[in-house]
């Protein structure tokens, strides 16, 4: 058993209608609408990295009610898609945050020197990248990868020595579909995306993950134990559901 968090509809083998295109905030974007026969209602979901979006129907639902769907989602949807950059591509030049705060990338071609951040006469954080440039963003990448890690040991260590559990695993992923995961034998998953978000952020998630190792559910008890490890959890729910998708959005291919 596997506990999600923030997780997707059940996928299950859907039937997917025929493709087409939906233009929101200045852009055409394909869309795909799937129908699952678990779905209760209909779903919104942008799309990894915000290139497209899907709606999730039960089955026989009209072409009418999805349109009517989509236009009354209309202002959240262009809201959202507003936010994010055309151009999502990592280079020289262009910022990237970690830990919350925007980093401008700054590229070394012929030097030699591990992926940091350094400050300049401003006080401006960058983000110093040495190598070939066709490997700037795989640099970034495994940069984010490295310290997420660290910070998660690090709250992990402090939130299961609160509640007496033990991990039995940590892992780090690139999941479009959640930002972490527990399993029923204690291995807990991340996102590492998620080392872009502010600290308080992480730390909720963590926290999320971690009241899973006692309660497997979201009942009562697991909110409960949720705020007691993390009193800002409301806020921080708020923020992923807010500004998870720009974190998606950014292309580290």
């Amino acid at each position: 058993m596997v506990i999600s968090f923030l997780r997707s509809i059940n996928r299950r083998a859907g039937v997917k209608r025929q493709a087409r295109t939906h233009e929101v905030a200045g852009r055409v974007l394909p869309l795909s609408v799937v129908e699952n026969p678990r779905a209760k209602r209909l779903t919104l979901r942008i799309e990894a990295n915000g290139k497209s979006i899907k709606v999730t129907v039960p089955p026989g639902v009209p072409e009418r009610e999805i349109s009517g769907f989509l236009t009354r989602q209309k202002d959240w949807l262009a809201t959202r898609i507003a936010r994010l950059p055309e151009n999502a591509k990592l280079r020289a030049g262009s910022t990237i945050p970690v830990r919350g705060v925007p980093c401008l990338i700054v590229h070394k071609e012929n030097i030699r020197g591990l992926t940091r951040i350094e400050r300049d006469a401003d006080d401006q954080p960058l983000l110093i990248v040495h190598g070939s440039e066709e490997h700037l963003s795989r640099r970034i990448k495994d940069f984010l990868i490295t310290e997420t890690k660290k910070d998660i040991e690090k709250l992990v260590k402090l939130h299961t020595n609160i509640i007496g559990r033990k991990a039995k695993a940590i892992r780090l992923k690139d999941t479009k579909s959640r930002w972490g995961s527990c399993t029923s034998d204690g291995v807990l998953s991340f996102s590492w995306r998620m080392g872009m978000a502010p600290p308080a952020i992480l730390n909720y998630l963590v926290a999320h993950e971690v009241a899973h190792l006692v309660e497997m559910n979201h009942g009562p008890d697991f909110w409960a134990l949720c705020f007691k490890l993390c009193p800002d959890t409301e806020h921080c729910k708020a923020w992923l559901k807010n500004n998870g998708t720009s974190l998606q959005a950014i292309d580290f291919s």
